[in-house]
């Protein structure tokens, strides 16, 4: 599915600033201008220009409407994925059984043969936590170029809290770089402390359970903003970016 910020290309491809009470005029006072004028309408419907028009225009009305709420229902589609995808990774880190101990195997550094040991799962933990940090950083942009108040509001207490728990992220090898986005420092999170890791991503009151329950608030504040009502009164959550791209296919 393309992005469309607006509909530019449909007035630019279509023309559809022109005069369009002009096709339902009736004819003139005069009988040659008003035959032309018949003509001209009859030409317009049998080629489909005439319904390109039309579609172009509902669909440039329907942006304008949707723009004077904030953002696109396409941008707030993208937003509410962004921020469910958050909380599924942060839950992910929440999970107990990504903390025990397991029988892995391991290389010995001595001899270079395959023992089996019990330890944390090392690589399964630093997937988890990359997981968690590209989601954040994902919302963290899309809430960047939002306009919609809850939306900016729950993404903002996300990143104030980010920044409370900064010091403590850092001794797990997460750092707050540019843009409010988390960078993390693999070999840092493989030496940090088990007890400081439980801390930052196990429990209800831990930090990583905070930031599951604020993406959860920040797709619910999407979810709001993107409902609109139908022409017949009745409510509707559909993806106007359906409707755009249905627009391109049919024009």
């Amino acid at each position: 599915m393309s992005e469309i910020k607006s509909f530019s290309d449909y007035t630019s491809k279509y023309n559809s600033n022109v005069d369009f009470s002009a096709l339902f005029s009736g004819t003139s006072d005069s009988s040659s201008v008003g035959n032309t004028n018949m003509l001209s309408d009859y030409a317009a419907i049998k080629n489909g220009s005439y319904g390109k028009l039309m579609k172009a225009y509902y669909a440039k009305q329907d942006a304008e409407k949707l723009s004077g709420k904030g953002d696109t229902s396409q941008k707030l589609t993208l937003m509410k994925t962004s921020a469910d995808s958050l909380k599924k990774s942060a839950d992910a880190l929440n999970d107990s059984s990504l903390w025990e101990k397991k029988k892995i195997k391991k290389k010995d550094e001595k001899t270079g043969e395959e023992i089996e040991v019990e330890d944390y799962d090392w690589d399964k933990i630093t997937k988890a936590v990359k997981s968690f940090v590209e989601d954040y950083n994902d919302v963290v942009k899309e809430a960047g170029e939002s306009n919609t108040k809850d939306v900016l509001r729950n993404a903002s207490w996300m990143t104030g809290m980010t920044d409370k728990n900064s010091n403590m992220l850092a001794k797990i090898g997460i750092t707050i770089g540019k843009g409010n986005k988390l960078e993390l420092d693999e070999d840092a999170l493989k030496q940090a402390d088990i007890s400081s890791l439980k801390t930052v991503f196990t429990g209800y009151n831990s930090f990583v359970s905070k930031i599951s329950q604020k993406a959860t608030g920040i797709s619910n504040a999407a979810n709001r903003a993107s409902a609109t009502y139908t022409n017949n009164g009745t409510y509707s959550k559909t993806d106007f970016s359906l409707t755009s791209s249905k627009i391109d296919k049919e024009v």
